[in-house]
């Protein structure tokens, strides 16, 4: 269980709609400091400067997809340990371990419900080492 507290959360969404209504309940409900990218490229440049503690991060996107992103994240040293939660429709058992495998510490399935995003998060924070 990781004692520090969750501030500031890196989203990455390729859908404008998603990425909105990920930001109005992460920071009206949860209380989190949100800054959203629309893709891989976009988050790499922002994300040294935002020092996220969590990254939530689209699956599929045009261009670099979300292991791709992943992958690159990694290499910047204020993100290279940032724990990275996949969101995704591919809900199938085969795939969330692939995810997993690529370095994910969760997977929260698309749709999600935006009421429950905030305890989601704070469910996959707590459980953390």
């Amino acid at each position: 269980m990781t004692d520090q507290t969750l501030k500031r959360i890196l989203h990455i969404e390729d859908e404008p709609d998603i990425r909105a209504i990920a930001k109005l309940t992460l920071e009206g409900l949860g209380g989190y400091e949100v800054e959203s990218c629309g893709s891989g490229a976009d988050a790499l440049v922002r994300a040294p400067d935002f020092r996220p503690d969590l990254v939530l991060l689209d699956v599929m996107m045009p261009g670099m997809d979300g292991p791709m992103t992943l992958s690159e994240l990694r290499k910047l040293p204020n993100c290279a340990a940032v724990p990275v939660v996949f969101m995704t429709a591919k809900a199938q058992a085969s795939e969330i371990e692939k995810f997993l495998s690529l370095g994910a510490v969760d997977v929260i399935i698309k749709p999600f419900d935006p009421q429950a995003l905030c305890v989601q998060i704070g469910e996959i924070w707590r459980g953390l080492p």
